[in-house]
């Protein structure tokens, strides 16, 4: 039955319980990424440190989860221990549509456990159960311990931290349904603060669809569209993966911590070699008909006698950049094998990848040696990295305590700030020029999806400042309405405005639907104004010199360029975190 309301069940930590609260505001704020700033606006508390128990991390879909293809992703909001200032992080696996049929739009979580727990949330059930036999168990296997202790397939989504998390990194995932996750900005911190190592989000009731012909017709227009034509092949057939080829073809993928941008021995892990050498099968989020998610396999020998046991590993393109091509490791098995590594401990790769390559460039350049760094760093080293990754999830001594809090606060204690491929947090596996770069350093979520700059360096030859920061602002708009629905963002050239208003109008949200530009602009400015106000300021960002020094398919970055351009966009930031009868960044309009 569709409701203007929000349904959101209110848990308390401390005291093992939960309440269900009625909010207003879906007409205002859609769901997904809007309902969570808003949210956050009325439970968190900016001026407390993330790890204050009364924090909330907060989970929430959108109005079309559940109703049509790739509406499956969840938006996971909290105050992010990386730099202490409001935060997002979506994935996908079962638990979108788990969260549908337990029948919640939201999932607010406060306090702390007493002791290292599971919490268990259904549509007639909540219960938080001690698992401290749990603590310091590796990701993978605490799944199949929550796997044997709550029954359930189907609509059953599984999340848990790993070491990482426990340890409180600001690196630390959340793991979902075993290859998805909440990877970036520290919210697997957020719940091993909360002694939270589980939650469970049992599916365990129904909905109706709509009635009528019009539902009906649609749905199965955008399911042919992502199915019958080409528009989403390239996501089954290679994932993003394929990307590898074609940036390093174009000299734009980050290598050997940037120091270069094009190298032929990146050929052993492109896409092409994964899907030759390494690839067992497809996988898809519940409710995607196109199975983007591809598994490889690594093997690791358990006998003398030569047996073997074989895990399956899911890649991407970033996975492969930060564990491949930025540690310059080119064989695909080797890559794996430090992605499932990374699993183990809980860690956001493309976060513990970069920051590695930082410090193999730290090493060669005297700063750091194996005092610090414990096992020998050098470019190429599979099995070093292996264990290095290990000592960063565990905190094994002061310097990878340290680096697991950011590359840059590793830098600001040992050098090599210059050489430091941050922006914002450790970069995404795209080198394609100044928009990019800025983009990833002001960005809401400091991601390579929060507004297509890589495409945009690929389509403007020439500077252009006005313009980048008009697409920057609109592109970002534009992503920010389908994360608020919530939608994969591959379906973004599926879900037009005009698609996402007939979609919300065939299951009977007919003013949201009526409004789509006027809702999404004001959740990109509640967004804006709820990470300046726990203290993000766009205006005093600074980009690392590394930046400066790259060499792309149209020369060397233009520093003049790149400076101009951050300011600008810093200032358009600022504007659109004014209230919403404010003026506008120029040249965008409501």
């Amino acid at each position: 039955m569709i409701r203007d309301h929000f349904r959101i069940l209110m848990v308390d930590l401390a005291a093992g319980r939960g309440t269900i609260e009625s909010l207003d505001g879906r007409d205002i704020v859609a769901g997904g990424s809007g309902l969570a700033a808003m949210l956050f606006d009325r439970y968190g508390l900016p001026e407390h440190p993330w790890g204050d128990p009364a924090q909330p991390l907060i989970f929430a879909i959108g109005p079309l989860t559940g109703y049509f293809p790739l509406m499956s992703k969840t938006v996971c909001a909290f105050k992010s221990p990386y730099h202490d200032q409001y935060a997002e992080s979506h994935a996908g696996g079962r638990s979108a549509l788990s969260l549908r049929f337990a029948d919640f739009d939201a999932v607010v979580i406060r306090g702390k456990a007493p002791t290292p727990s599971c919490l268990s949330i259904g549509s007639r059930h909540l219960d938080l159960r001690d698992v401290h036999f749990l603590r310091g168990m590796d990701l993978l296997k605490t799944g199949k311990m929550l796997r044997r202790m709550y029954k359930g397939a189907g609509h059953r989504s599984i999340l848990r931290i790993g070491p990482a998390g426990e340890n409180l990194s600001p690196m630390a995932c959340i793991n979902v349904d075993t290859y998805r996750h909440f990877g970036r900005l520290g919210c697997g911190a957020v719940m091993g603060a909360k002694n939270l190592k589980g939650i469970v989000i049992l599916g365990d009731g129904s909905f109706p669809l709509p009635d009528g012909k019009a539902y009906s017709k649609l749905f199965a227009d955008v399911h042919r569209k992502m199915t019958d034509t080409d528009m989403m092949e390239k996501y089954h057939n290679y994932g993003t993966a394929i990307n590898m080829a074609v940036l390093n073809g174009l000299q734009a993928l980050p290598i050997r911590n940037l120091q270069k941008t094009s190298d032929a021995g990146v050929e052993g892990i492109t896409g092409e070699a994964f899907a030759r050498d390494t690839l067992l099968r497809n996988v898809a989020c519940a409710g995607c008909p196109v199975g983007c998610i591809h598994l490889g396999f690594v093997r690791e020998r358990f006998t003398e006698e030569h047996r073997y046991l074989y895990r399956q590993v899911s890649y991407d393109h970033e996975p492969i950049f930060a564990a491949g091509a930025m540690l310059h490791v080119t064989n695909a098995f080797s890559v794996l094998s430090i992605l499932d590594a990374a699993e183990r401990e809980g860690l956001d790769v493309m976060s513990a990848g970069v920051a590695l390559a930082w410090a193999t460039e730290a090493s060669e350049k005297g700063l750091l040696s194996t005092r610090e760094t414990i096992v020998p760093l050098q470019f190429g080293d599979g099995s070093a990295y292996r264990e290095a990754i290990h000592h960063l999830g565990a905190g094994s001594n002061d310097f990878y305590r340290l680096l697991s809090q950011g590359t840059m606060k590793a830098a600001a204690h040992y050098g090599g700030g210059d050489f430091a491929s941050v922006l914002g947090q450790e970069m995404a596996g795209y080198a394609t020029g100044e928009v990019f770069f800025v983009s990833q350093a002001l960005g809401f979520r400091h991601s390579h999806l929060d507004a297509g700059g890589y495409s945009y360096d690929q389509k403007h030859q020439n500077p252009d400042v006005d313009g980048a920061v008009r697409f920057l602002v609109e592109d970002e708009r534009a992503r920010v309405l389908l994360t608020s629905m919530v939608s994969c963002l591959f379906a973004r050239g599926v879900y037009g405005e005009e698609v996402l208003s007939d979609s919300l109008r065939s299951i009977g949200y007919t003013s949201l639907a009526d409004d789509l530009r006027k809702v999404s602009l004001h959740v990109q400015r509640l967004r804006w104004r709820t990470r300046l106000r726990t203290g993000f300021d766009p205006l005093k960002v600074a980009i690392p010199k590394r930046f400066l020094e790259v060499e792309t398919w149209r020369g060397r970055i233009d520093g003049s360029y790149l400076n101009a351009l951050k300011d600008a966009y810093g200032a358009a930031i600022c504007a659109l975190a004014g209230p919403d009868d404010e003026a506008l960044p120029q040249g965008v309009s409501p």
